[in-house]
């Protein structure tokens, strides 16, 4: 790689703290820390923030690029500051996920994968939650919501827009 580590720079004293709880050789151990890290900063994964992790670990660019294609937890586009992952599952679906993702949509003027134009809201489904009890629901960046109904959609949109 040619020229400096300008994104994840002021992360390598983070990241060099992690790499002692290991034993040498397995720096690739790092690869999800420090993505979720990078995320966590700046909220998606960039192509730079890829190519400067592959330097400071030195491990094959695949490794990451398999790593972020695995866990839907990390995104390579910028979300909206508001994540909405509706569970759309078959345990969540037979509860009425879909028309609450339809109806949530509806309401956000977007459809799963998009943006609010105003970078509020990102709507985007998710497998599986792991709350099949009190389905529908969908979190909110990290919070669960469950038992959702129309109305407790709209009252959570009224509580994020404040």
């Amino acid at each position: 790689m040619t020229g400096p580590m300008n994104n994840i720079q002021h992360l390598i004293p983070e990241f060099e703290r992690w790499k002692e709880r290991y034993p040498a050789g397995f720096e690739g151990s790092l690869t999800i820390p420090c993505l979720r890290r990078i995320q966590e900063e700046r909220g998606y994964i960039a192509d730079s923030d890829i190519d400067e992790l592959v330097a400071y670990l030195g491990v094959p660019r695949t490794q990451v690029d398999e790593v972020l294609g695995f866990y839907t937890m990390f995104t390579r586009t910028p979300l909206g500051h508001h994540h909405l992952q509706v569970c759309h599952n078959v345990s969540c679906s037979l509860r009425g996920a879909d028309g609450l993702l339809k109806y949530l949509c509806g309401r956000l003027g977007i459809q799963p994968g998009e943006t609010t134009p105003d970078g509020k809201f990102t709507v985007s489904t998710a497998e599986c939650l792991a709350s099949c009890g009190t389905a529908p629901m969908m979190m909110v960046n990290e919070a669960y919501h469950e038992n959702l109904t129309p109305a407790a959609v709209d009252a959570l949109l009224e509580e994020l827009t404040k």
